[in-house]
C-alpha cells in the first residue's frame, strides 16, 4: 500500500508539472499497481496521465480498469487519443465501453476511427476558431477578444459559408487593418491550402516542412471543414513513429520503454530472438559445408567474424541512410534503381579499401599470402553484398506494403553473414592446395 500511496504522490505531482513524467512513472509499475493508481486519481488527472501515454499502453491499462471508471476517463479524452486508445483494445471492451458514451462523443470517435491510422483525419482535431461569412471585421475581433480572455488558443481564423464549408482564412494582421465595417470576405484569404481527412501523414510531413505552417484545415469532399492539424501533433506522431522504428529496427517492441516490467520486455522480445535464431542456424549450415575445410585449415575460423561482422556494419550503415531516406520521402519509384548503383558502388569501393587492408593484415599475420588474397575477396563480395541488400531489403518491404522497420535488421544480417561465410570458405575451399 506505501508503495501505492507513494507511486500517487509522484504522479499527481508529475501531471502538474510534466505529464510525460507521469507516464513514464506509470509504465514502471506493475500492470495492477498502474491500474489502482488510475482509479485513485482525480478523473481529470487520470485522464491526463492516459494522453501521455503511448496508445497500445495506454489501451491495455483502459481494458483492465473497471469499466464505468473507463468510460469516466475516456469522456475526459479528446475524441483523437480516444480514438487512438480504442482502436487498439479487444473489440468486445472497446465496443462495450462505447455503449456507455454520451452519443455525441460516440460518434466523434467512430467518425475518427473511420479514417486510416496516420491519416489527417486520425491526427486532426476540432478546437479551432471558424467564423460565417458576412460578419463584419469588428464583430470578428470583437468575439476574438472575449475568446483570448477565455484562453482559447488562437492561430489561423477560418471562415466558412451557412454549410460550413471552407471559403477563406483570415490573417491577423490583415484583420487588424481593415475597415471595421467591412465584411470578413473583403480581408480573407481565398486561396487556402487544405488537405482531406484521408491525406497521409507522410504527405502532411512533407507539406508541413515546405510551407512551415501552424496548422492546415481539413475538409471533406464537399469543402465541409472537419478540423485542423496542428504542427505540434505531426512532430508527436513523427517523433513517436521514428522511435518505434528504431526500436523495431533493432528486434524490439514499439511498445516497449526503458522502464518497461521485465516481463513485459521478455515477452515482447523472445518472438524476435527466436526468429534471430533460426536465422543465426542458417549462417551456421553454411560454416557446417565446410566443416572438414576448417578441421584442416583451422587459421580459417579466425577471420570468419571479421568478414561477416565488417559486412553487417556497411550493410546497417546502408539500411539507416535508406529508411531515413523513405521517411523523408527522399526516395520515390523513380530515383530507387540510382540508389541501389550508388549503394552497390559504395560497397564496391568500401570493399577494395577494406579488402586490401584485410589482405595485407591477413599475410603479414599469418605469412600466407593465399590466405591474405582469399580474406581480401571475400571481403569485397560481402561489402557488396552490404550493400545491395541494405539497399533492396527496405525498398523490397515497401513495395510489398510492410513497414521497411520490421525485420530488416534481421534478414540483412543473415544475408551478410551467408555471404561472408560461403564467399571466404568457398573461396578457401578453391585455393585449399596453396593454403
Amino acid at each position: 500500500m506505501k508503495k501505492i500511496e507513494a507511486a500517487l504522490a509522484v504522479i499527481k505531482h508529475f501531471i502538474q508539472t510534466d505529464p510525460s513524467r507521469a507516464a513514464e512513472a506509470l509504465e514502471t509499475l506493475e500492470p495492477a499497481d498502474a491500474v489502482r493508481i488510475l482509479e485513485l486519481l482525480p478523473e481529470t488527472a487520470a485522464a491526463a496521465a492516459l494522453e501521455s501515454q503511448q496508445p497500445p499502453k495506454a489501451a491495455r491499462l483502459m481494458a483492465r480498469v473497471p469499466v464505468q471508471r473507463a468510460a469516466a476517463l475516456a469522456q475526459r479524452l479528446s475524441p483523437r487519443h480516444a480514438a487512438a486508445i480504442f482502436s487498439r483494445m479487444p473489440e468486445k471492451a472497446a465496443k462495450r465501453l462505447v455503449a456507455l458514451l454520451p452519443a455525441d462523443l460516440a460518434a466523434a470517435i467512430a467518425e475518427t476511427l473511420s479514417y486510416p491510422i496516420q491519416s489527417a483525419g486520425r491526427l486532426m482535431h476540432g478546437d479551432f476558431l471558424a467564423f460565417r461569412a458576412g460578419l463584419r471585421v469588428e464583430e470578428v475581433i470583437a468575439r476574438l477578444r472575449r475568446l483570448a480572455r477565455g484562453q482559447v488558443p488562437l492561430s489561423y481564423c477560418y471562415v466558412v459559408d451557412e454549410a460550413g464549408r471552407l471559403v477563406g482564412v483570415l490573417n491577423m494582421r490583415d484583420l487588424l487593418l481593415a475597415d471595421g465595417e467591412a465584411a470578413v470576405e473583403t480581408v480573407m484569404i481565398t486561396k487556402v491550402l487544405k488537405v482531406s481527412p484521408f491525406t497521409d501523414r507522410e504527405e502532411l510531413v512533407a507539406l508541413f516542412s515546405k510551407k512551415h505552417f501552424i496548422t492546415v484545415p481539413v475538409a471533406d469532399g464537399d469543402g465541409k471543414l472537419l478540423g485542423v492539424v496542428p504542427t505540434a501533433h505531426i512532430i508527436e506522431s513523427t517523433e513517436e513513429e521514428a522511435s518505434e522504428d528504431i526500436q523495431i529496427l533493432f528486434g524490439a517492441s514499439a511498445e516497449e520503454r526503458v522502464f518497461s516490467p521485465a516481463w513485459f520486455k521478455i515477452t515482447r522480445r523472445l518472438p524476435w530472438l527466436t526468429i534471430n535464431l533460426a536465422t543465426v542456424f542458417l549462417a551456421g549450415a553454411v560454416v557446417a559445408m565446410f566443416e572438414g575445410l576448417i578441421a584442416r585449415t583451422a587459421v580459417l575460423a579466425v577471420f570468419l567474424p571479421i568478414i561477416a561482422g565488417q559486412g553487417g556494419n556497411a550493410g546497417t550503415q546502408t539500411l539507416a541512410v535508406v529508411i531515413r531516406g523513405m521517411l523523408m520521402r527522399e526516395i520515390a519509384p523513380a530515383n530507387a534503381w540510382r540508389l541501389v548503383q550508388t549503394e552497390v558502388l559504395v560497397g564496391l569501393a568500401n570493399g577494395f579499401a577494406t579488402g586490401l587492408l584485410t589482405a595485407l593484415a591477413a599475410w603479414l599475420w599469418k605469412g600466407s599470402p593465399v590466405l591474405g588474397l582469399v580474406a581480401g575477396l571475400a571481403m569485397v563480395v560481402t561489402m557488396v553484398a552490404a550493400g545491395l541488400s541494405g539497399a533492396l531489403i527496405p525498398l523490397t518491404m515497401k513495395r510489398l506494403g510492410y513497414d521497411p522497420a520490421h525485420s530488416s535488421g534481421i534478414f540483412l544480417t543473415t544475408v551478410t553473414d551467408v555471404t561472408g561465410f560461403f564467399s571466404f570458405l568457398g573461396l578457401a575451399w578453391l585455393l585449399r592446395a596453396w593454403l
